[in-house]
């Protein structure tokens, strides 16, 4: 069966004034999953979201949320959709409990429904026992919890979520992780924006880099660690006195730079870009056998994708 797919952009362009603030960006987003789109500030990703949302109009290009033109259709793409920006748009001096009824009553809910949606949607989200207590009051992770409820008190096809995790502590970023996991598993399409590589990694199935308003790679986090960076093979021998010989049999066999770690049984080989790793550590472990190398433990890794997005945008500024 084929994914539906959530949106579909070709070549959107934005300008303000002389900047080129989105270069010609193309998106392809599978319905039902998180699609990450990293980049640092200011490369582009809150204007192409807006654009997506409906909020700002391309200069060129075109897209689609869920067959719906973002231009032409564009009352119907916002009855798809909801966007929870950098910032809570909540009222401070309201409840919890206050805020997500308020907002329900101007979705249309009568007084007992907009009351029920808002208690649910506080206990889905771990703040029934702060549901009275004004959002002042509140943490940096709560808050974000909250806006993030407001946003789906209707529940959308698509929620944007630009950065939604900026300035919050590990534990607090943690539990924002897991709404989008469950938001996600209950059928919405999620396109989160983030500067946090962690974070794309954690999440998102496929991610786009945009990098000064162009997306420079797309694919999922294994697709664009194994298409930059050297995968690598790390050991533990048996016996110290074998390493010299276990590095040059690893050098011949895989044609790469083993190093001599400081730990005086391991050695790690830097795999070439492009190489099957499993493919490469089956034959690497073969040949030591062969020498007669006993080995004590194995390992296959993959870059980083910190390192990833630093081969990516170091690329384009060469």
């Amino acid at each position: 069966m084929t994914r539906e797919t959530a949106i579909r952009a070709e070549g959107l362009v934005k300008h303000f004034k002389d900047v080129k603030a989105v270069d010609g960006v193309d998106l392809e987003v599978p319905a039902g999953t998180v699609y990450g789109v990293l980049g640092p500030n200011g490369a582009g990703k809150t204007t192409t979201v807006r654009m997506l949302a409906t909020l700002l109009r391309p200069d060129a290009g075109r897209a689609e949320v869920f067959g719906r033109d973002i231009v032409e259709d564009a009352a119907s793409v916002r009855t798809q959709v909801s966007l929870t920006g950098q910032y809570a748009s909540l009222d401070e001096d309201l409840t919890g409990l206050e805020n997500l009824v308020l907002l329900s009553r101007l979705y249309g809910f009568a007084k007992p429904a907009a009351r029920s949606r808002a208690a649910d949607l506080l206990e889905a989200f771990g703040l029934s026992s702060a549901g009275g207590k004004q959002v002042k009051s509140y943490s940096g992770g709560m808050r974000r919890r909250l806006d993030i409820a407001a946003s789906i008190i209707i529940t959308p096809k698509l929620l944007f979520l630009d950065e939604p995790t900026t300035g919050l502590d590990p534990r607090s970023r943690n539990q924002v992780w897991e709404v989008v996991r469950t938001i996600v598993g209950e059928g919405t399409t999620v396109l989160l924006t983030t500067q946090y590589l962690e974070e794309a990694d954690q999440l998102a199935s496929r991610i786009a880099v945009i990098d000064t308003g162009k997306v420079i790679a797309e694919g999922t986090p294994g697709q664009l660690k194994s298409s930059v960076g050297a995968g690598s093979i790390k050991l533990r021998l048996h016996h110290a006195d074998q390493r010299e010989h276990a590095r040059r049999i690893l050098a011949e066999a895989l044609r790469a730079e083993v190093e001599l770690d400081d730990d005086p049984v391991a050695l790690t080989a830097l795999l070439l870009p492009g190489q099957d790793n499993a493919m490469q550590g089956a034959h690497a472990l073969g040949e030591l056998a062969k020498a007669g190398v006993l080995v004590d433990d194995f390992s296959l890794g993959q870059p980083s994708l910190d390192e990833v997005f630093l081969a990516l945008t170091n690329r384009v500024e060469a």
